[in-house]
């Protein structure tokens, strides 16, 4: 008859089949690790790419995005209130200073224009018709005067008659007085008329003047009319060609809505942009690399924009060479700003060897085998990546990736 077994041996046989298997996976990990080691993986040549490392300059960039715009461009405003009547040149074409681009139906502002001219002569009228109501006032104001000063003459004879019949006995002290109080009446009038005449010469002043004022304002006015509707004709102010123009015959534009652009394609500036995290390292007047396909155009931060719009900074580049012939308006390029720069150092061209870390393992070609090497990187850009410690020159250097053998410290090398 047949014994239960006890829960206290199953449980060591258990405890024993674990200890097995864990011992069994260990062994094999590390076979298959020694063996790894022991064992080198081959990579043929036509799988990576290296490159020789050389002594020589770098320069550290930070990456931003461009566009190339002309140097000059002018946008042609309308001058005043209106419709396109006509357009005589297309977009692309070549203008000469001078030559119409399109016209403005200008009706309404010619109505305008008689309307004031109207005022102006009405308003001229009103100051002629001032004048000679002010001068007769003054004249009948200056007559009147003159009467006084001749009736104060005959008061002042009467006041001397008065008293020498009034000596000789035949008048009284009454009559004297009398004589002299019509006098100073006389007098006190005529000092009154002649602070009334130098009033009325000062009021006289004033209103002719206020006239004067109101003229000339609507007379300014009639003159800026006039230039806008000069302006009505879209001439080119210079040479140039004609980037954009307002094709919509017929269609009404607002004063100072845009009507056309022209633009000087002999020289172009690059209008960059980059994160505002970028910030503190973007400055005026460090250099900057415009890249065009692989051809590279160099140039210094000529302005930075104070604002930012949507985390973005905006800036502008001044070229070295303004009018290379790949640049073309409204072209979309790399810049990389430069941050710093260091001669005679090693360095290697970049690649996706290189993962941006400061310490990195890669792989030299030594004897026909690819060998781990730790190295120690410094300034980089698109083109290169300096080689502070681990590499010297004249070392070739696989520049590929190589991810998956991330574990390998030799690989052979087959054709």
């Amino acid at each position: 008859m047949d014994k239960p077994i006890s829960e206290e041996v199953t449980a060591k046989r258990k405890k024993k089949t674990r200890i097995i298997i864990f011992i069994v996976a260990a062994l094999l990990f590390i076979s298959i690790f020694t063996l790894r080691a022991f064992i080198a993986p081959s990579i043929p040549k036509a799988e990576f790419t290296t490159a020789i490392a050389e002594t020589g300059d770098i320069e550290n960039t930070i990456n931003a995005t461009g566009e190339v715009l002309p140097e000059f461009e002018e946008r042609l405003t309308s001058p005043i209130n209106a419709a396109v009547r006509d357009v005589l040149m297309d977009a692309g074409t070549q203008v000469k200073a001078g030559q119409s681009i399109l016209a403005l139906d200008k009706s309404a502002a010619q109505t305008d224009f008689d309307k004031l001219n109207f005022q102006i002569e009405s308003k001229e009228n009103e100051i002629r018709k001032l004048k000679l109501d002010l001068e007769k006032t003054f004249y009948d104001i200056n007559s009147n005067n003159n009467i006084k000063q001749l009736r104060i003459a005959n008061l002042k004879d009467a006041v001397t008659s008065a008293q020498r019949l009034y000596k000789a006995g035949g008048g009284t002290k009454e009559d004297v007085e009398q004589a002299q109080l019509n006098l100073k009446v006389a007098e006190l009038e005529k000092q009154q008329l002649e602070n009334e005449i130098s009033s009325k010469q000062q009021t006289m002043k004033i209103e002719i003047r206020e006239a004067e004022i109101a003229l000339a304002i609507q007379k300014n006015d009639q003159l800026a009319l006039k230039r806008k509707l000069d302006l009505a004709n879209v001439v080119a102010t210079r040479d140039g060609v004609v980037t954009w123009v307002n094709k919509n015959i017929g269609a009404s534009v607002r004063e100072g809505e845009s009507l056309a652009r022209i633009a000087n394609l002999s020289s172009y500036k690059v209008a960059g942009s980059i994160s505002e995290n970028m910030l503190d390292q973007l400055h005026k007047n460090m250099a900057a690399i415009i890249r065009i396909n692989d051809i590279q155009l160099r140039g210094i931060v000529s302005s930075v924009s104070p604002a930012v719009n949507n985390s973005i900074v905006s800036f502008e580049i001044q070229l070295d060479e303004k009018n290379n012939k790949l640049l073309r308006p409204n072209m979309r390029v790399d810049v990389f700003l430069v941050t710093a720069i260091r001669n005679k150092v090693i360095r290697v061209t970049n690649g996706a060897a290189f993962k941006g870390a400061d310490q990195q393992e890669i792989f030299t070609i030594e004897k026909g085998k690819a060998i781990r090497r730790n190295v120690k990187t410094g300034l980089s850009n698109f083109d290169y990546i300096e080689i502070i410690s681990g590499l010297k020159a004249g070392d070739r250097v696989i520049t590929s990736d190589m991810t998956k053998y991330a574990y390998a410290k030799e690989i052979s090398i087959t054709n």
